[in-house]
């Protein structure tokens, strides 16, 4: 669940820059990175999770780290891997989950922006809150966002299984 919510927060995070922000204008042909901060908060519940971490996004591949984890997806396959834990789990892309597809994601911005909140906004950063339900709100804030041009390498956004070794446990579900 908390690998859905910030992945679905990073997203969140890129699709927000639509609401008038010209952010999201400069990202496809690009190859964007940033690092982000995002935290979860509940009424009446003491809860604050907060987790920061790293994202590239180009076209429909993304790579980001965070909680331990990395995850890496070429628009077909996705790898998450907890190198702690010794654990690879490698699925297949759903063209229908918004919540895992980046690019899907940013296409589809519009189906949300009721539940986003630009908190600010500059040329290299971005602070939003996305309201997941009555009682749950996450925070994303972006910055140092570089928009580079793009290589075009699929192999950024993939895992070889080989250096994994026999020691770590490999769930293919493809």
């Amino acid at each position: 669940m908390k690998l859905k919510l910030l992945i679905l927060a990073l997203l969140v995070s890129l699709g927000s820059h639509a609401q008038n922000i010209p952010l999201l204008d400069r990202v496809p042909g690009h190859r964007v990175v940033f690092d982000y901060t995002y935290s979860l908060e509940q009424k009446n519940v003491p809860m604050r999770e907060v987790t920061s971490g790293q994202v590239v996004v180009e076209d429909n591949c993304f790579s980001l780290s965070g909680l331990g984890l990395e995850i890496r997806s070429d628009g077909e396959s996705r790898w998450s891997v907890d190198r702690e834990a010794k654990e690879v789990v490698i699925e297949t892309v759903d063209d229908d989950d918004l919540v895992t597809n980046p690019a899907l994601f940013i296409s589809s911005y519009l189906k949300i922006r009721d539940r986003l909140k630009v908190n600010a906004s500059s040329s290299d950063s971005l602070d939003v809150t996305l309201t997941l339900d009555d009682d749950t709100k996450a925070r994303f804030v972006l910055k140092g966002i570089v928009f580079l041009e793009p290589t075009g390498e699929k192999k950024d956004f993939t895992f070889d299984g080989k250096p994994f070794g026999s020691d770590y446990l490999i769930t293919d579900l493809r």
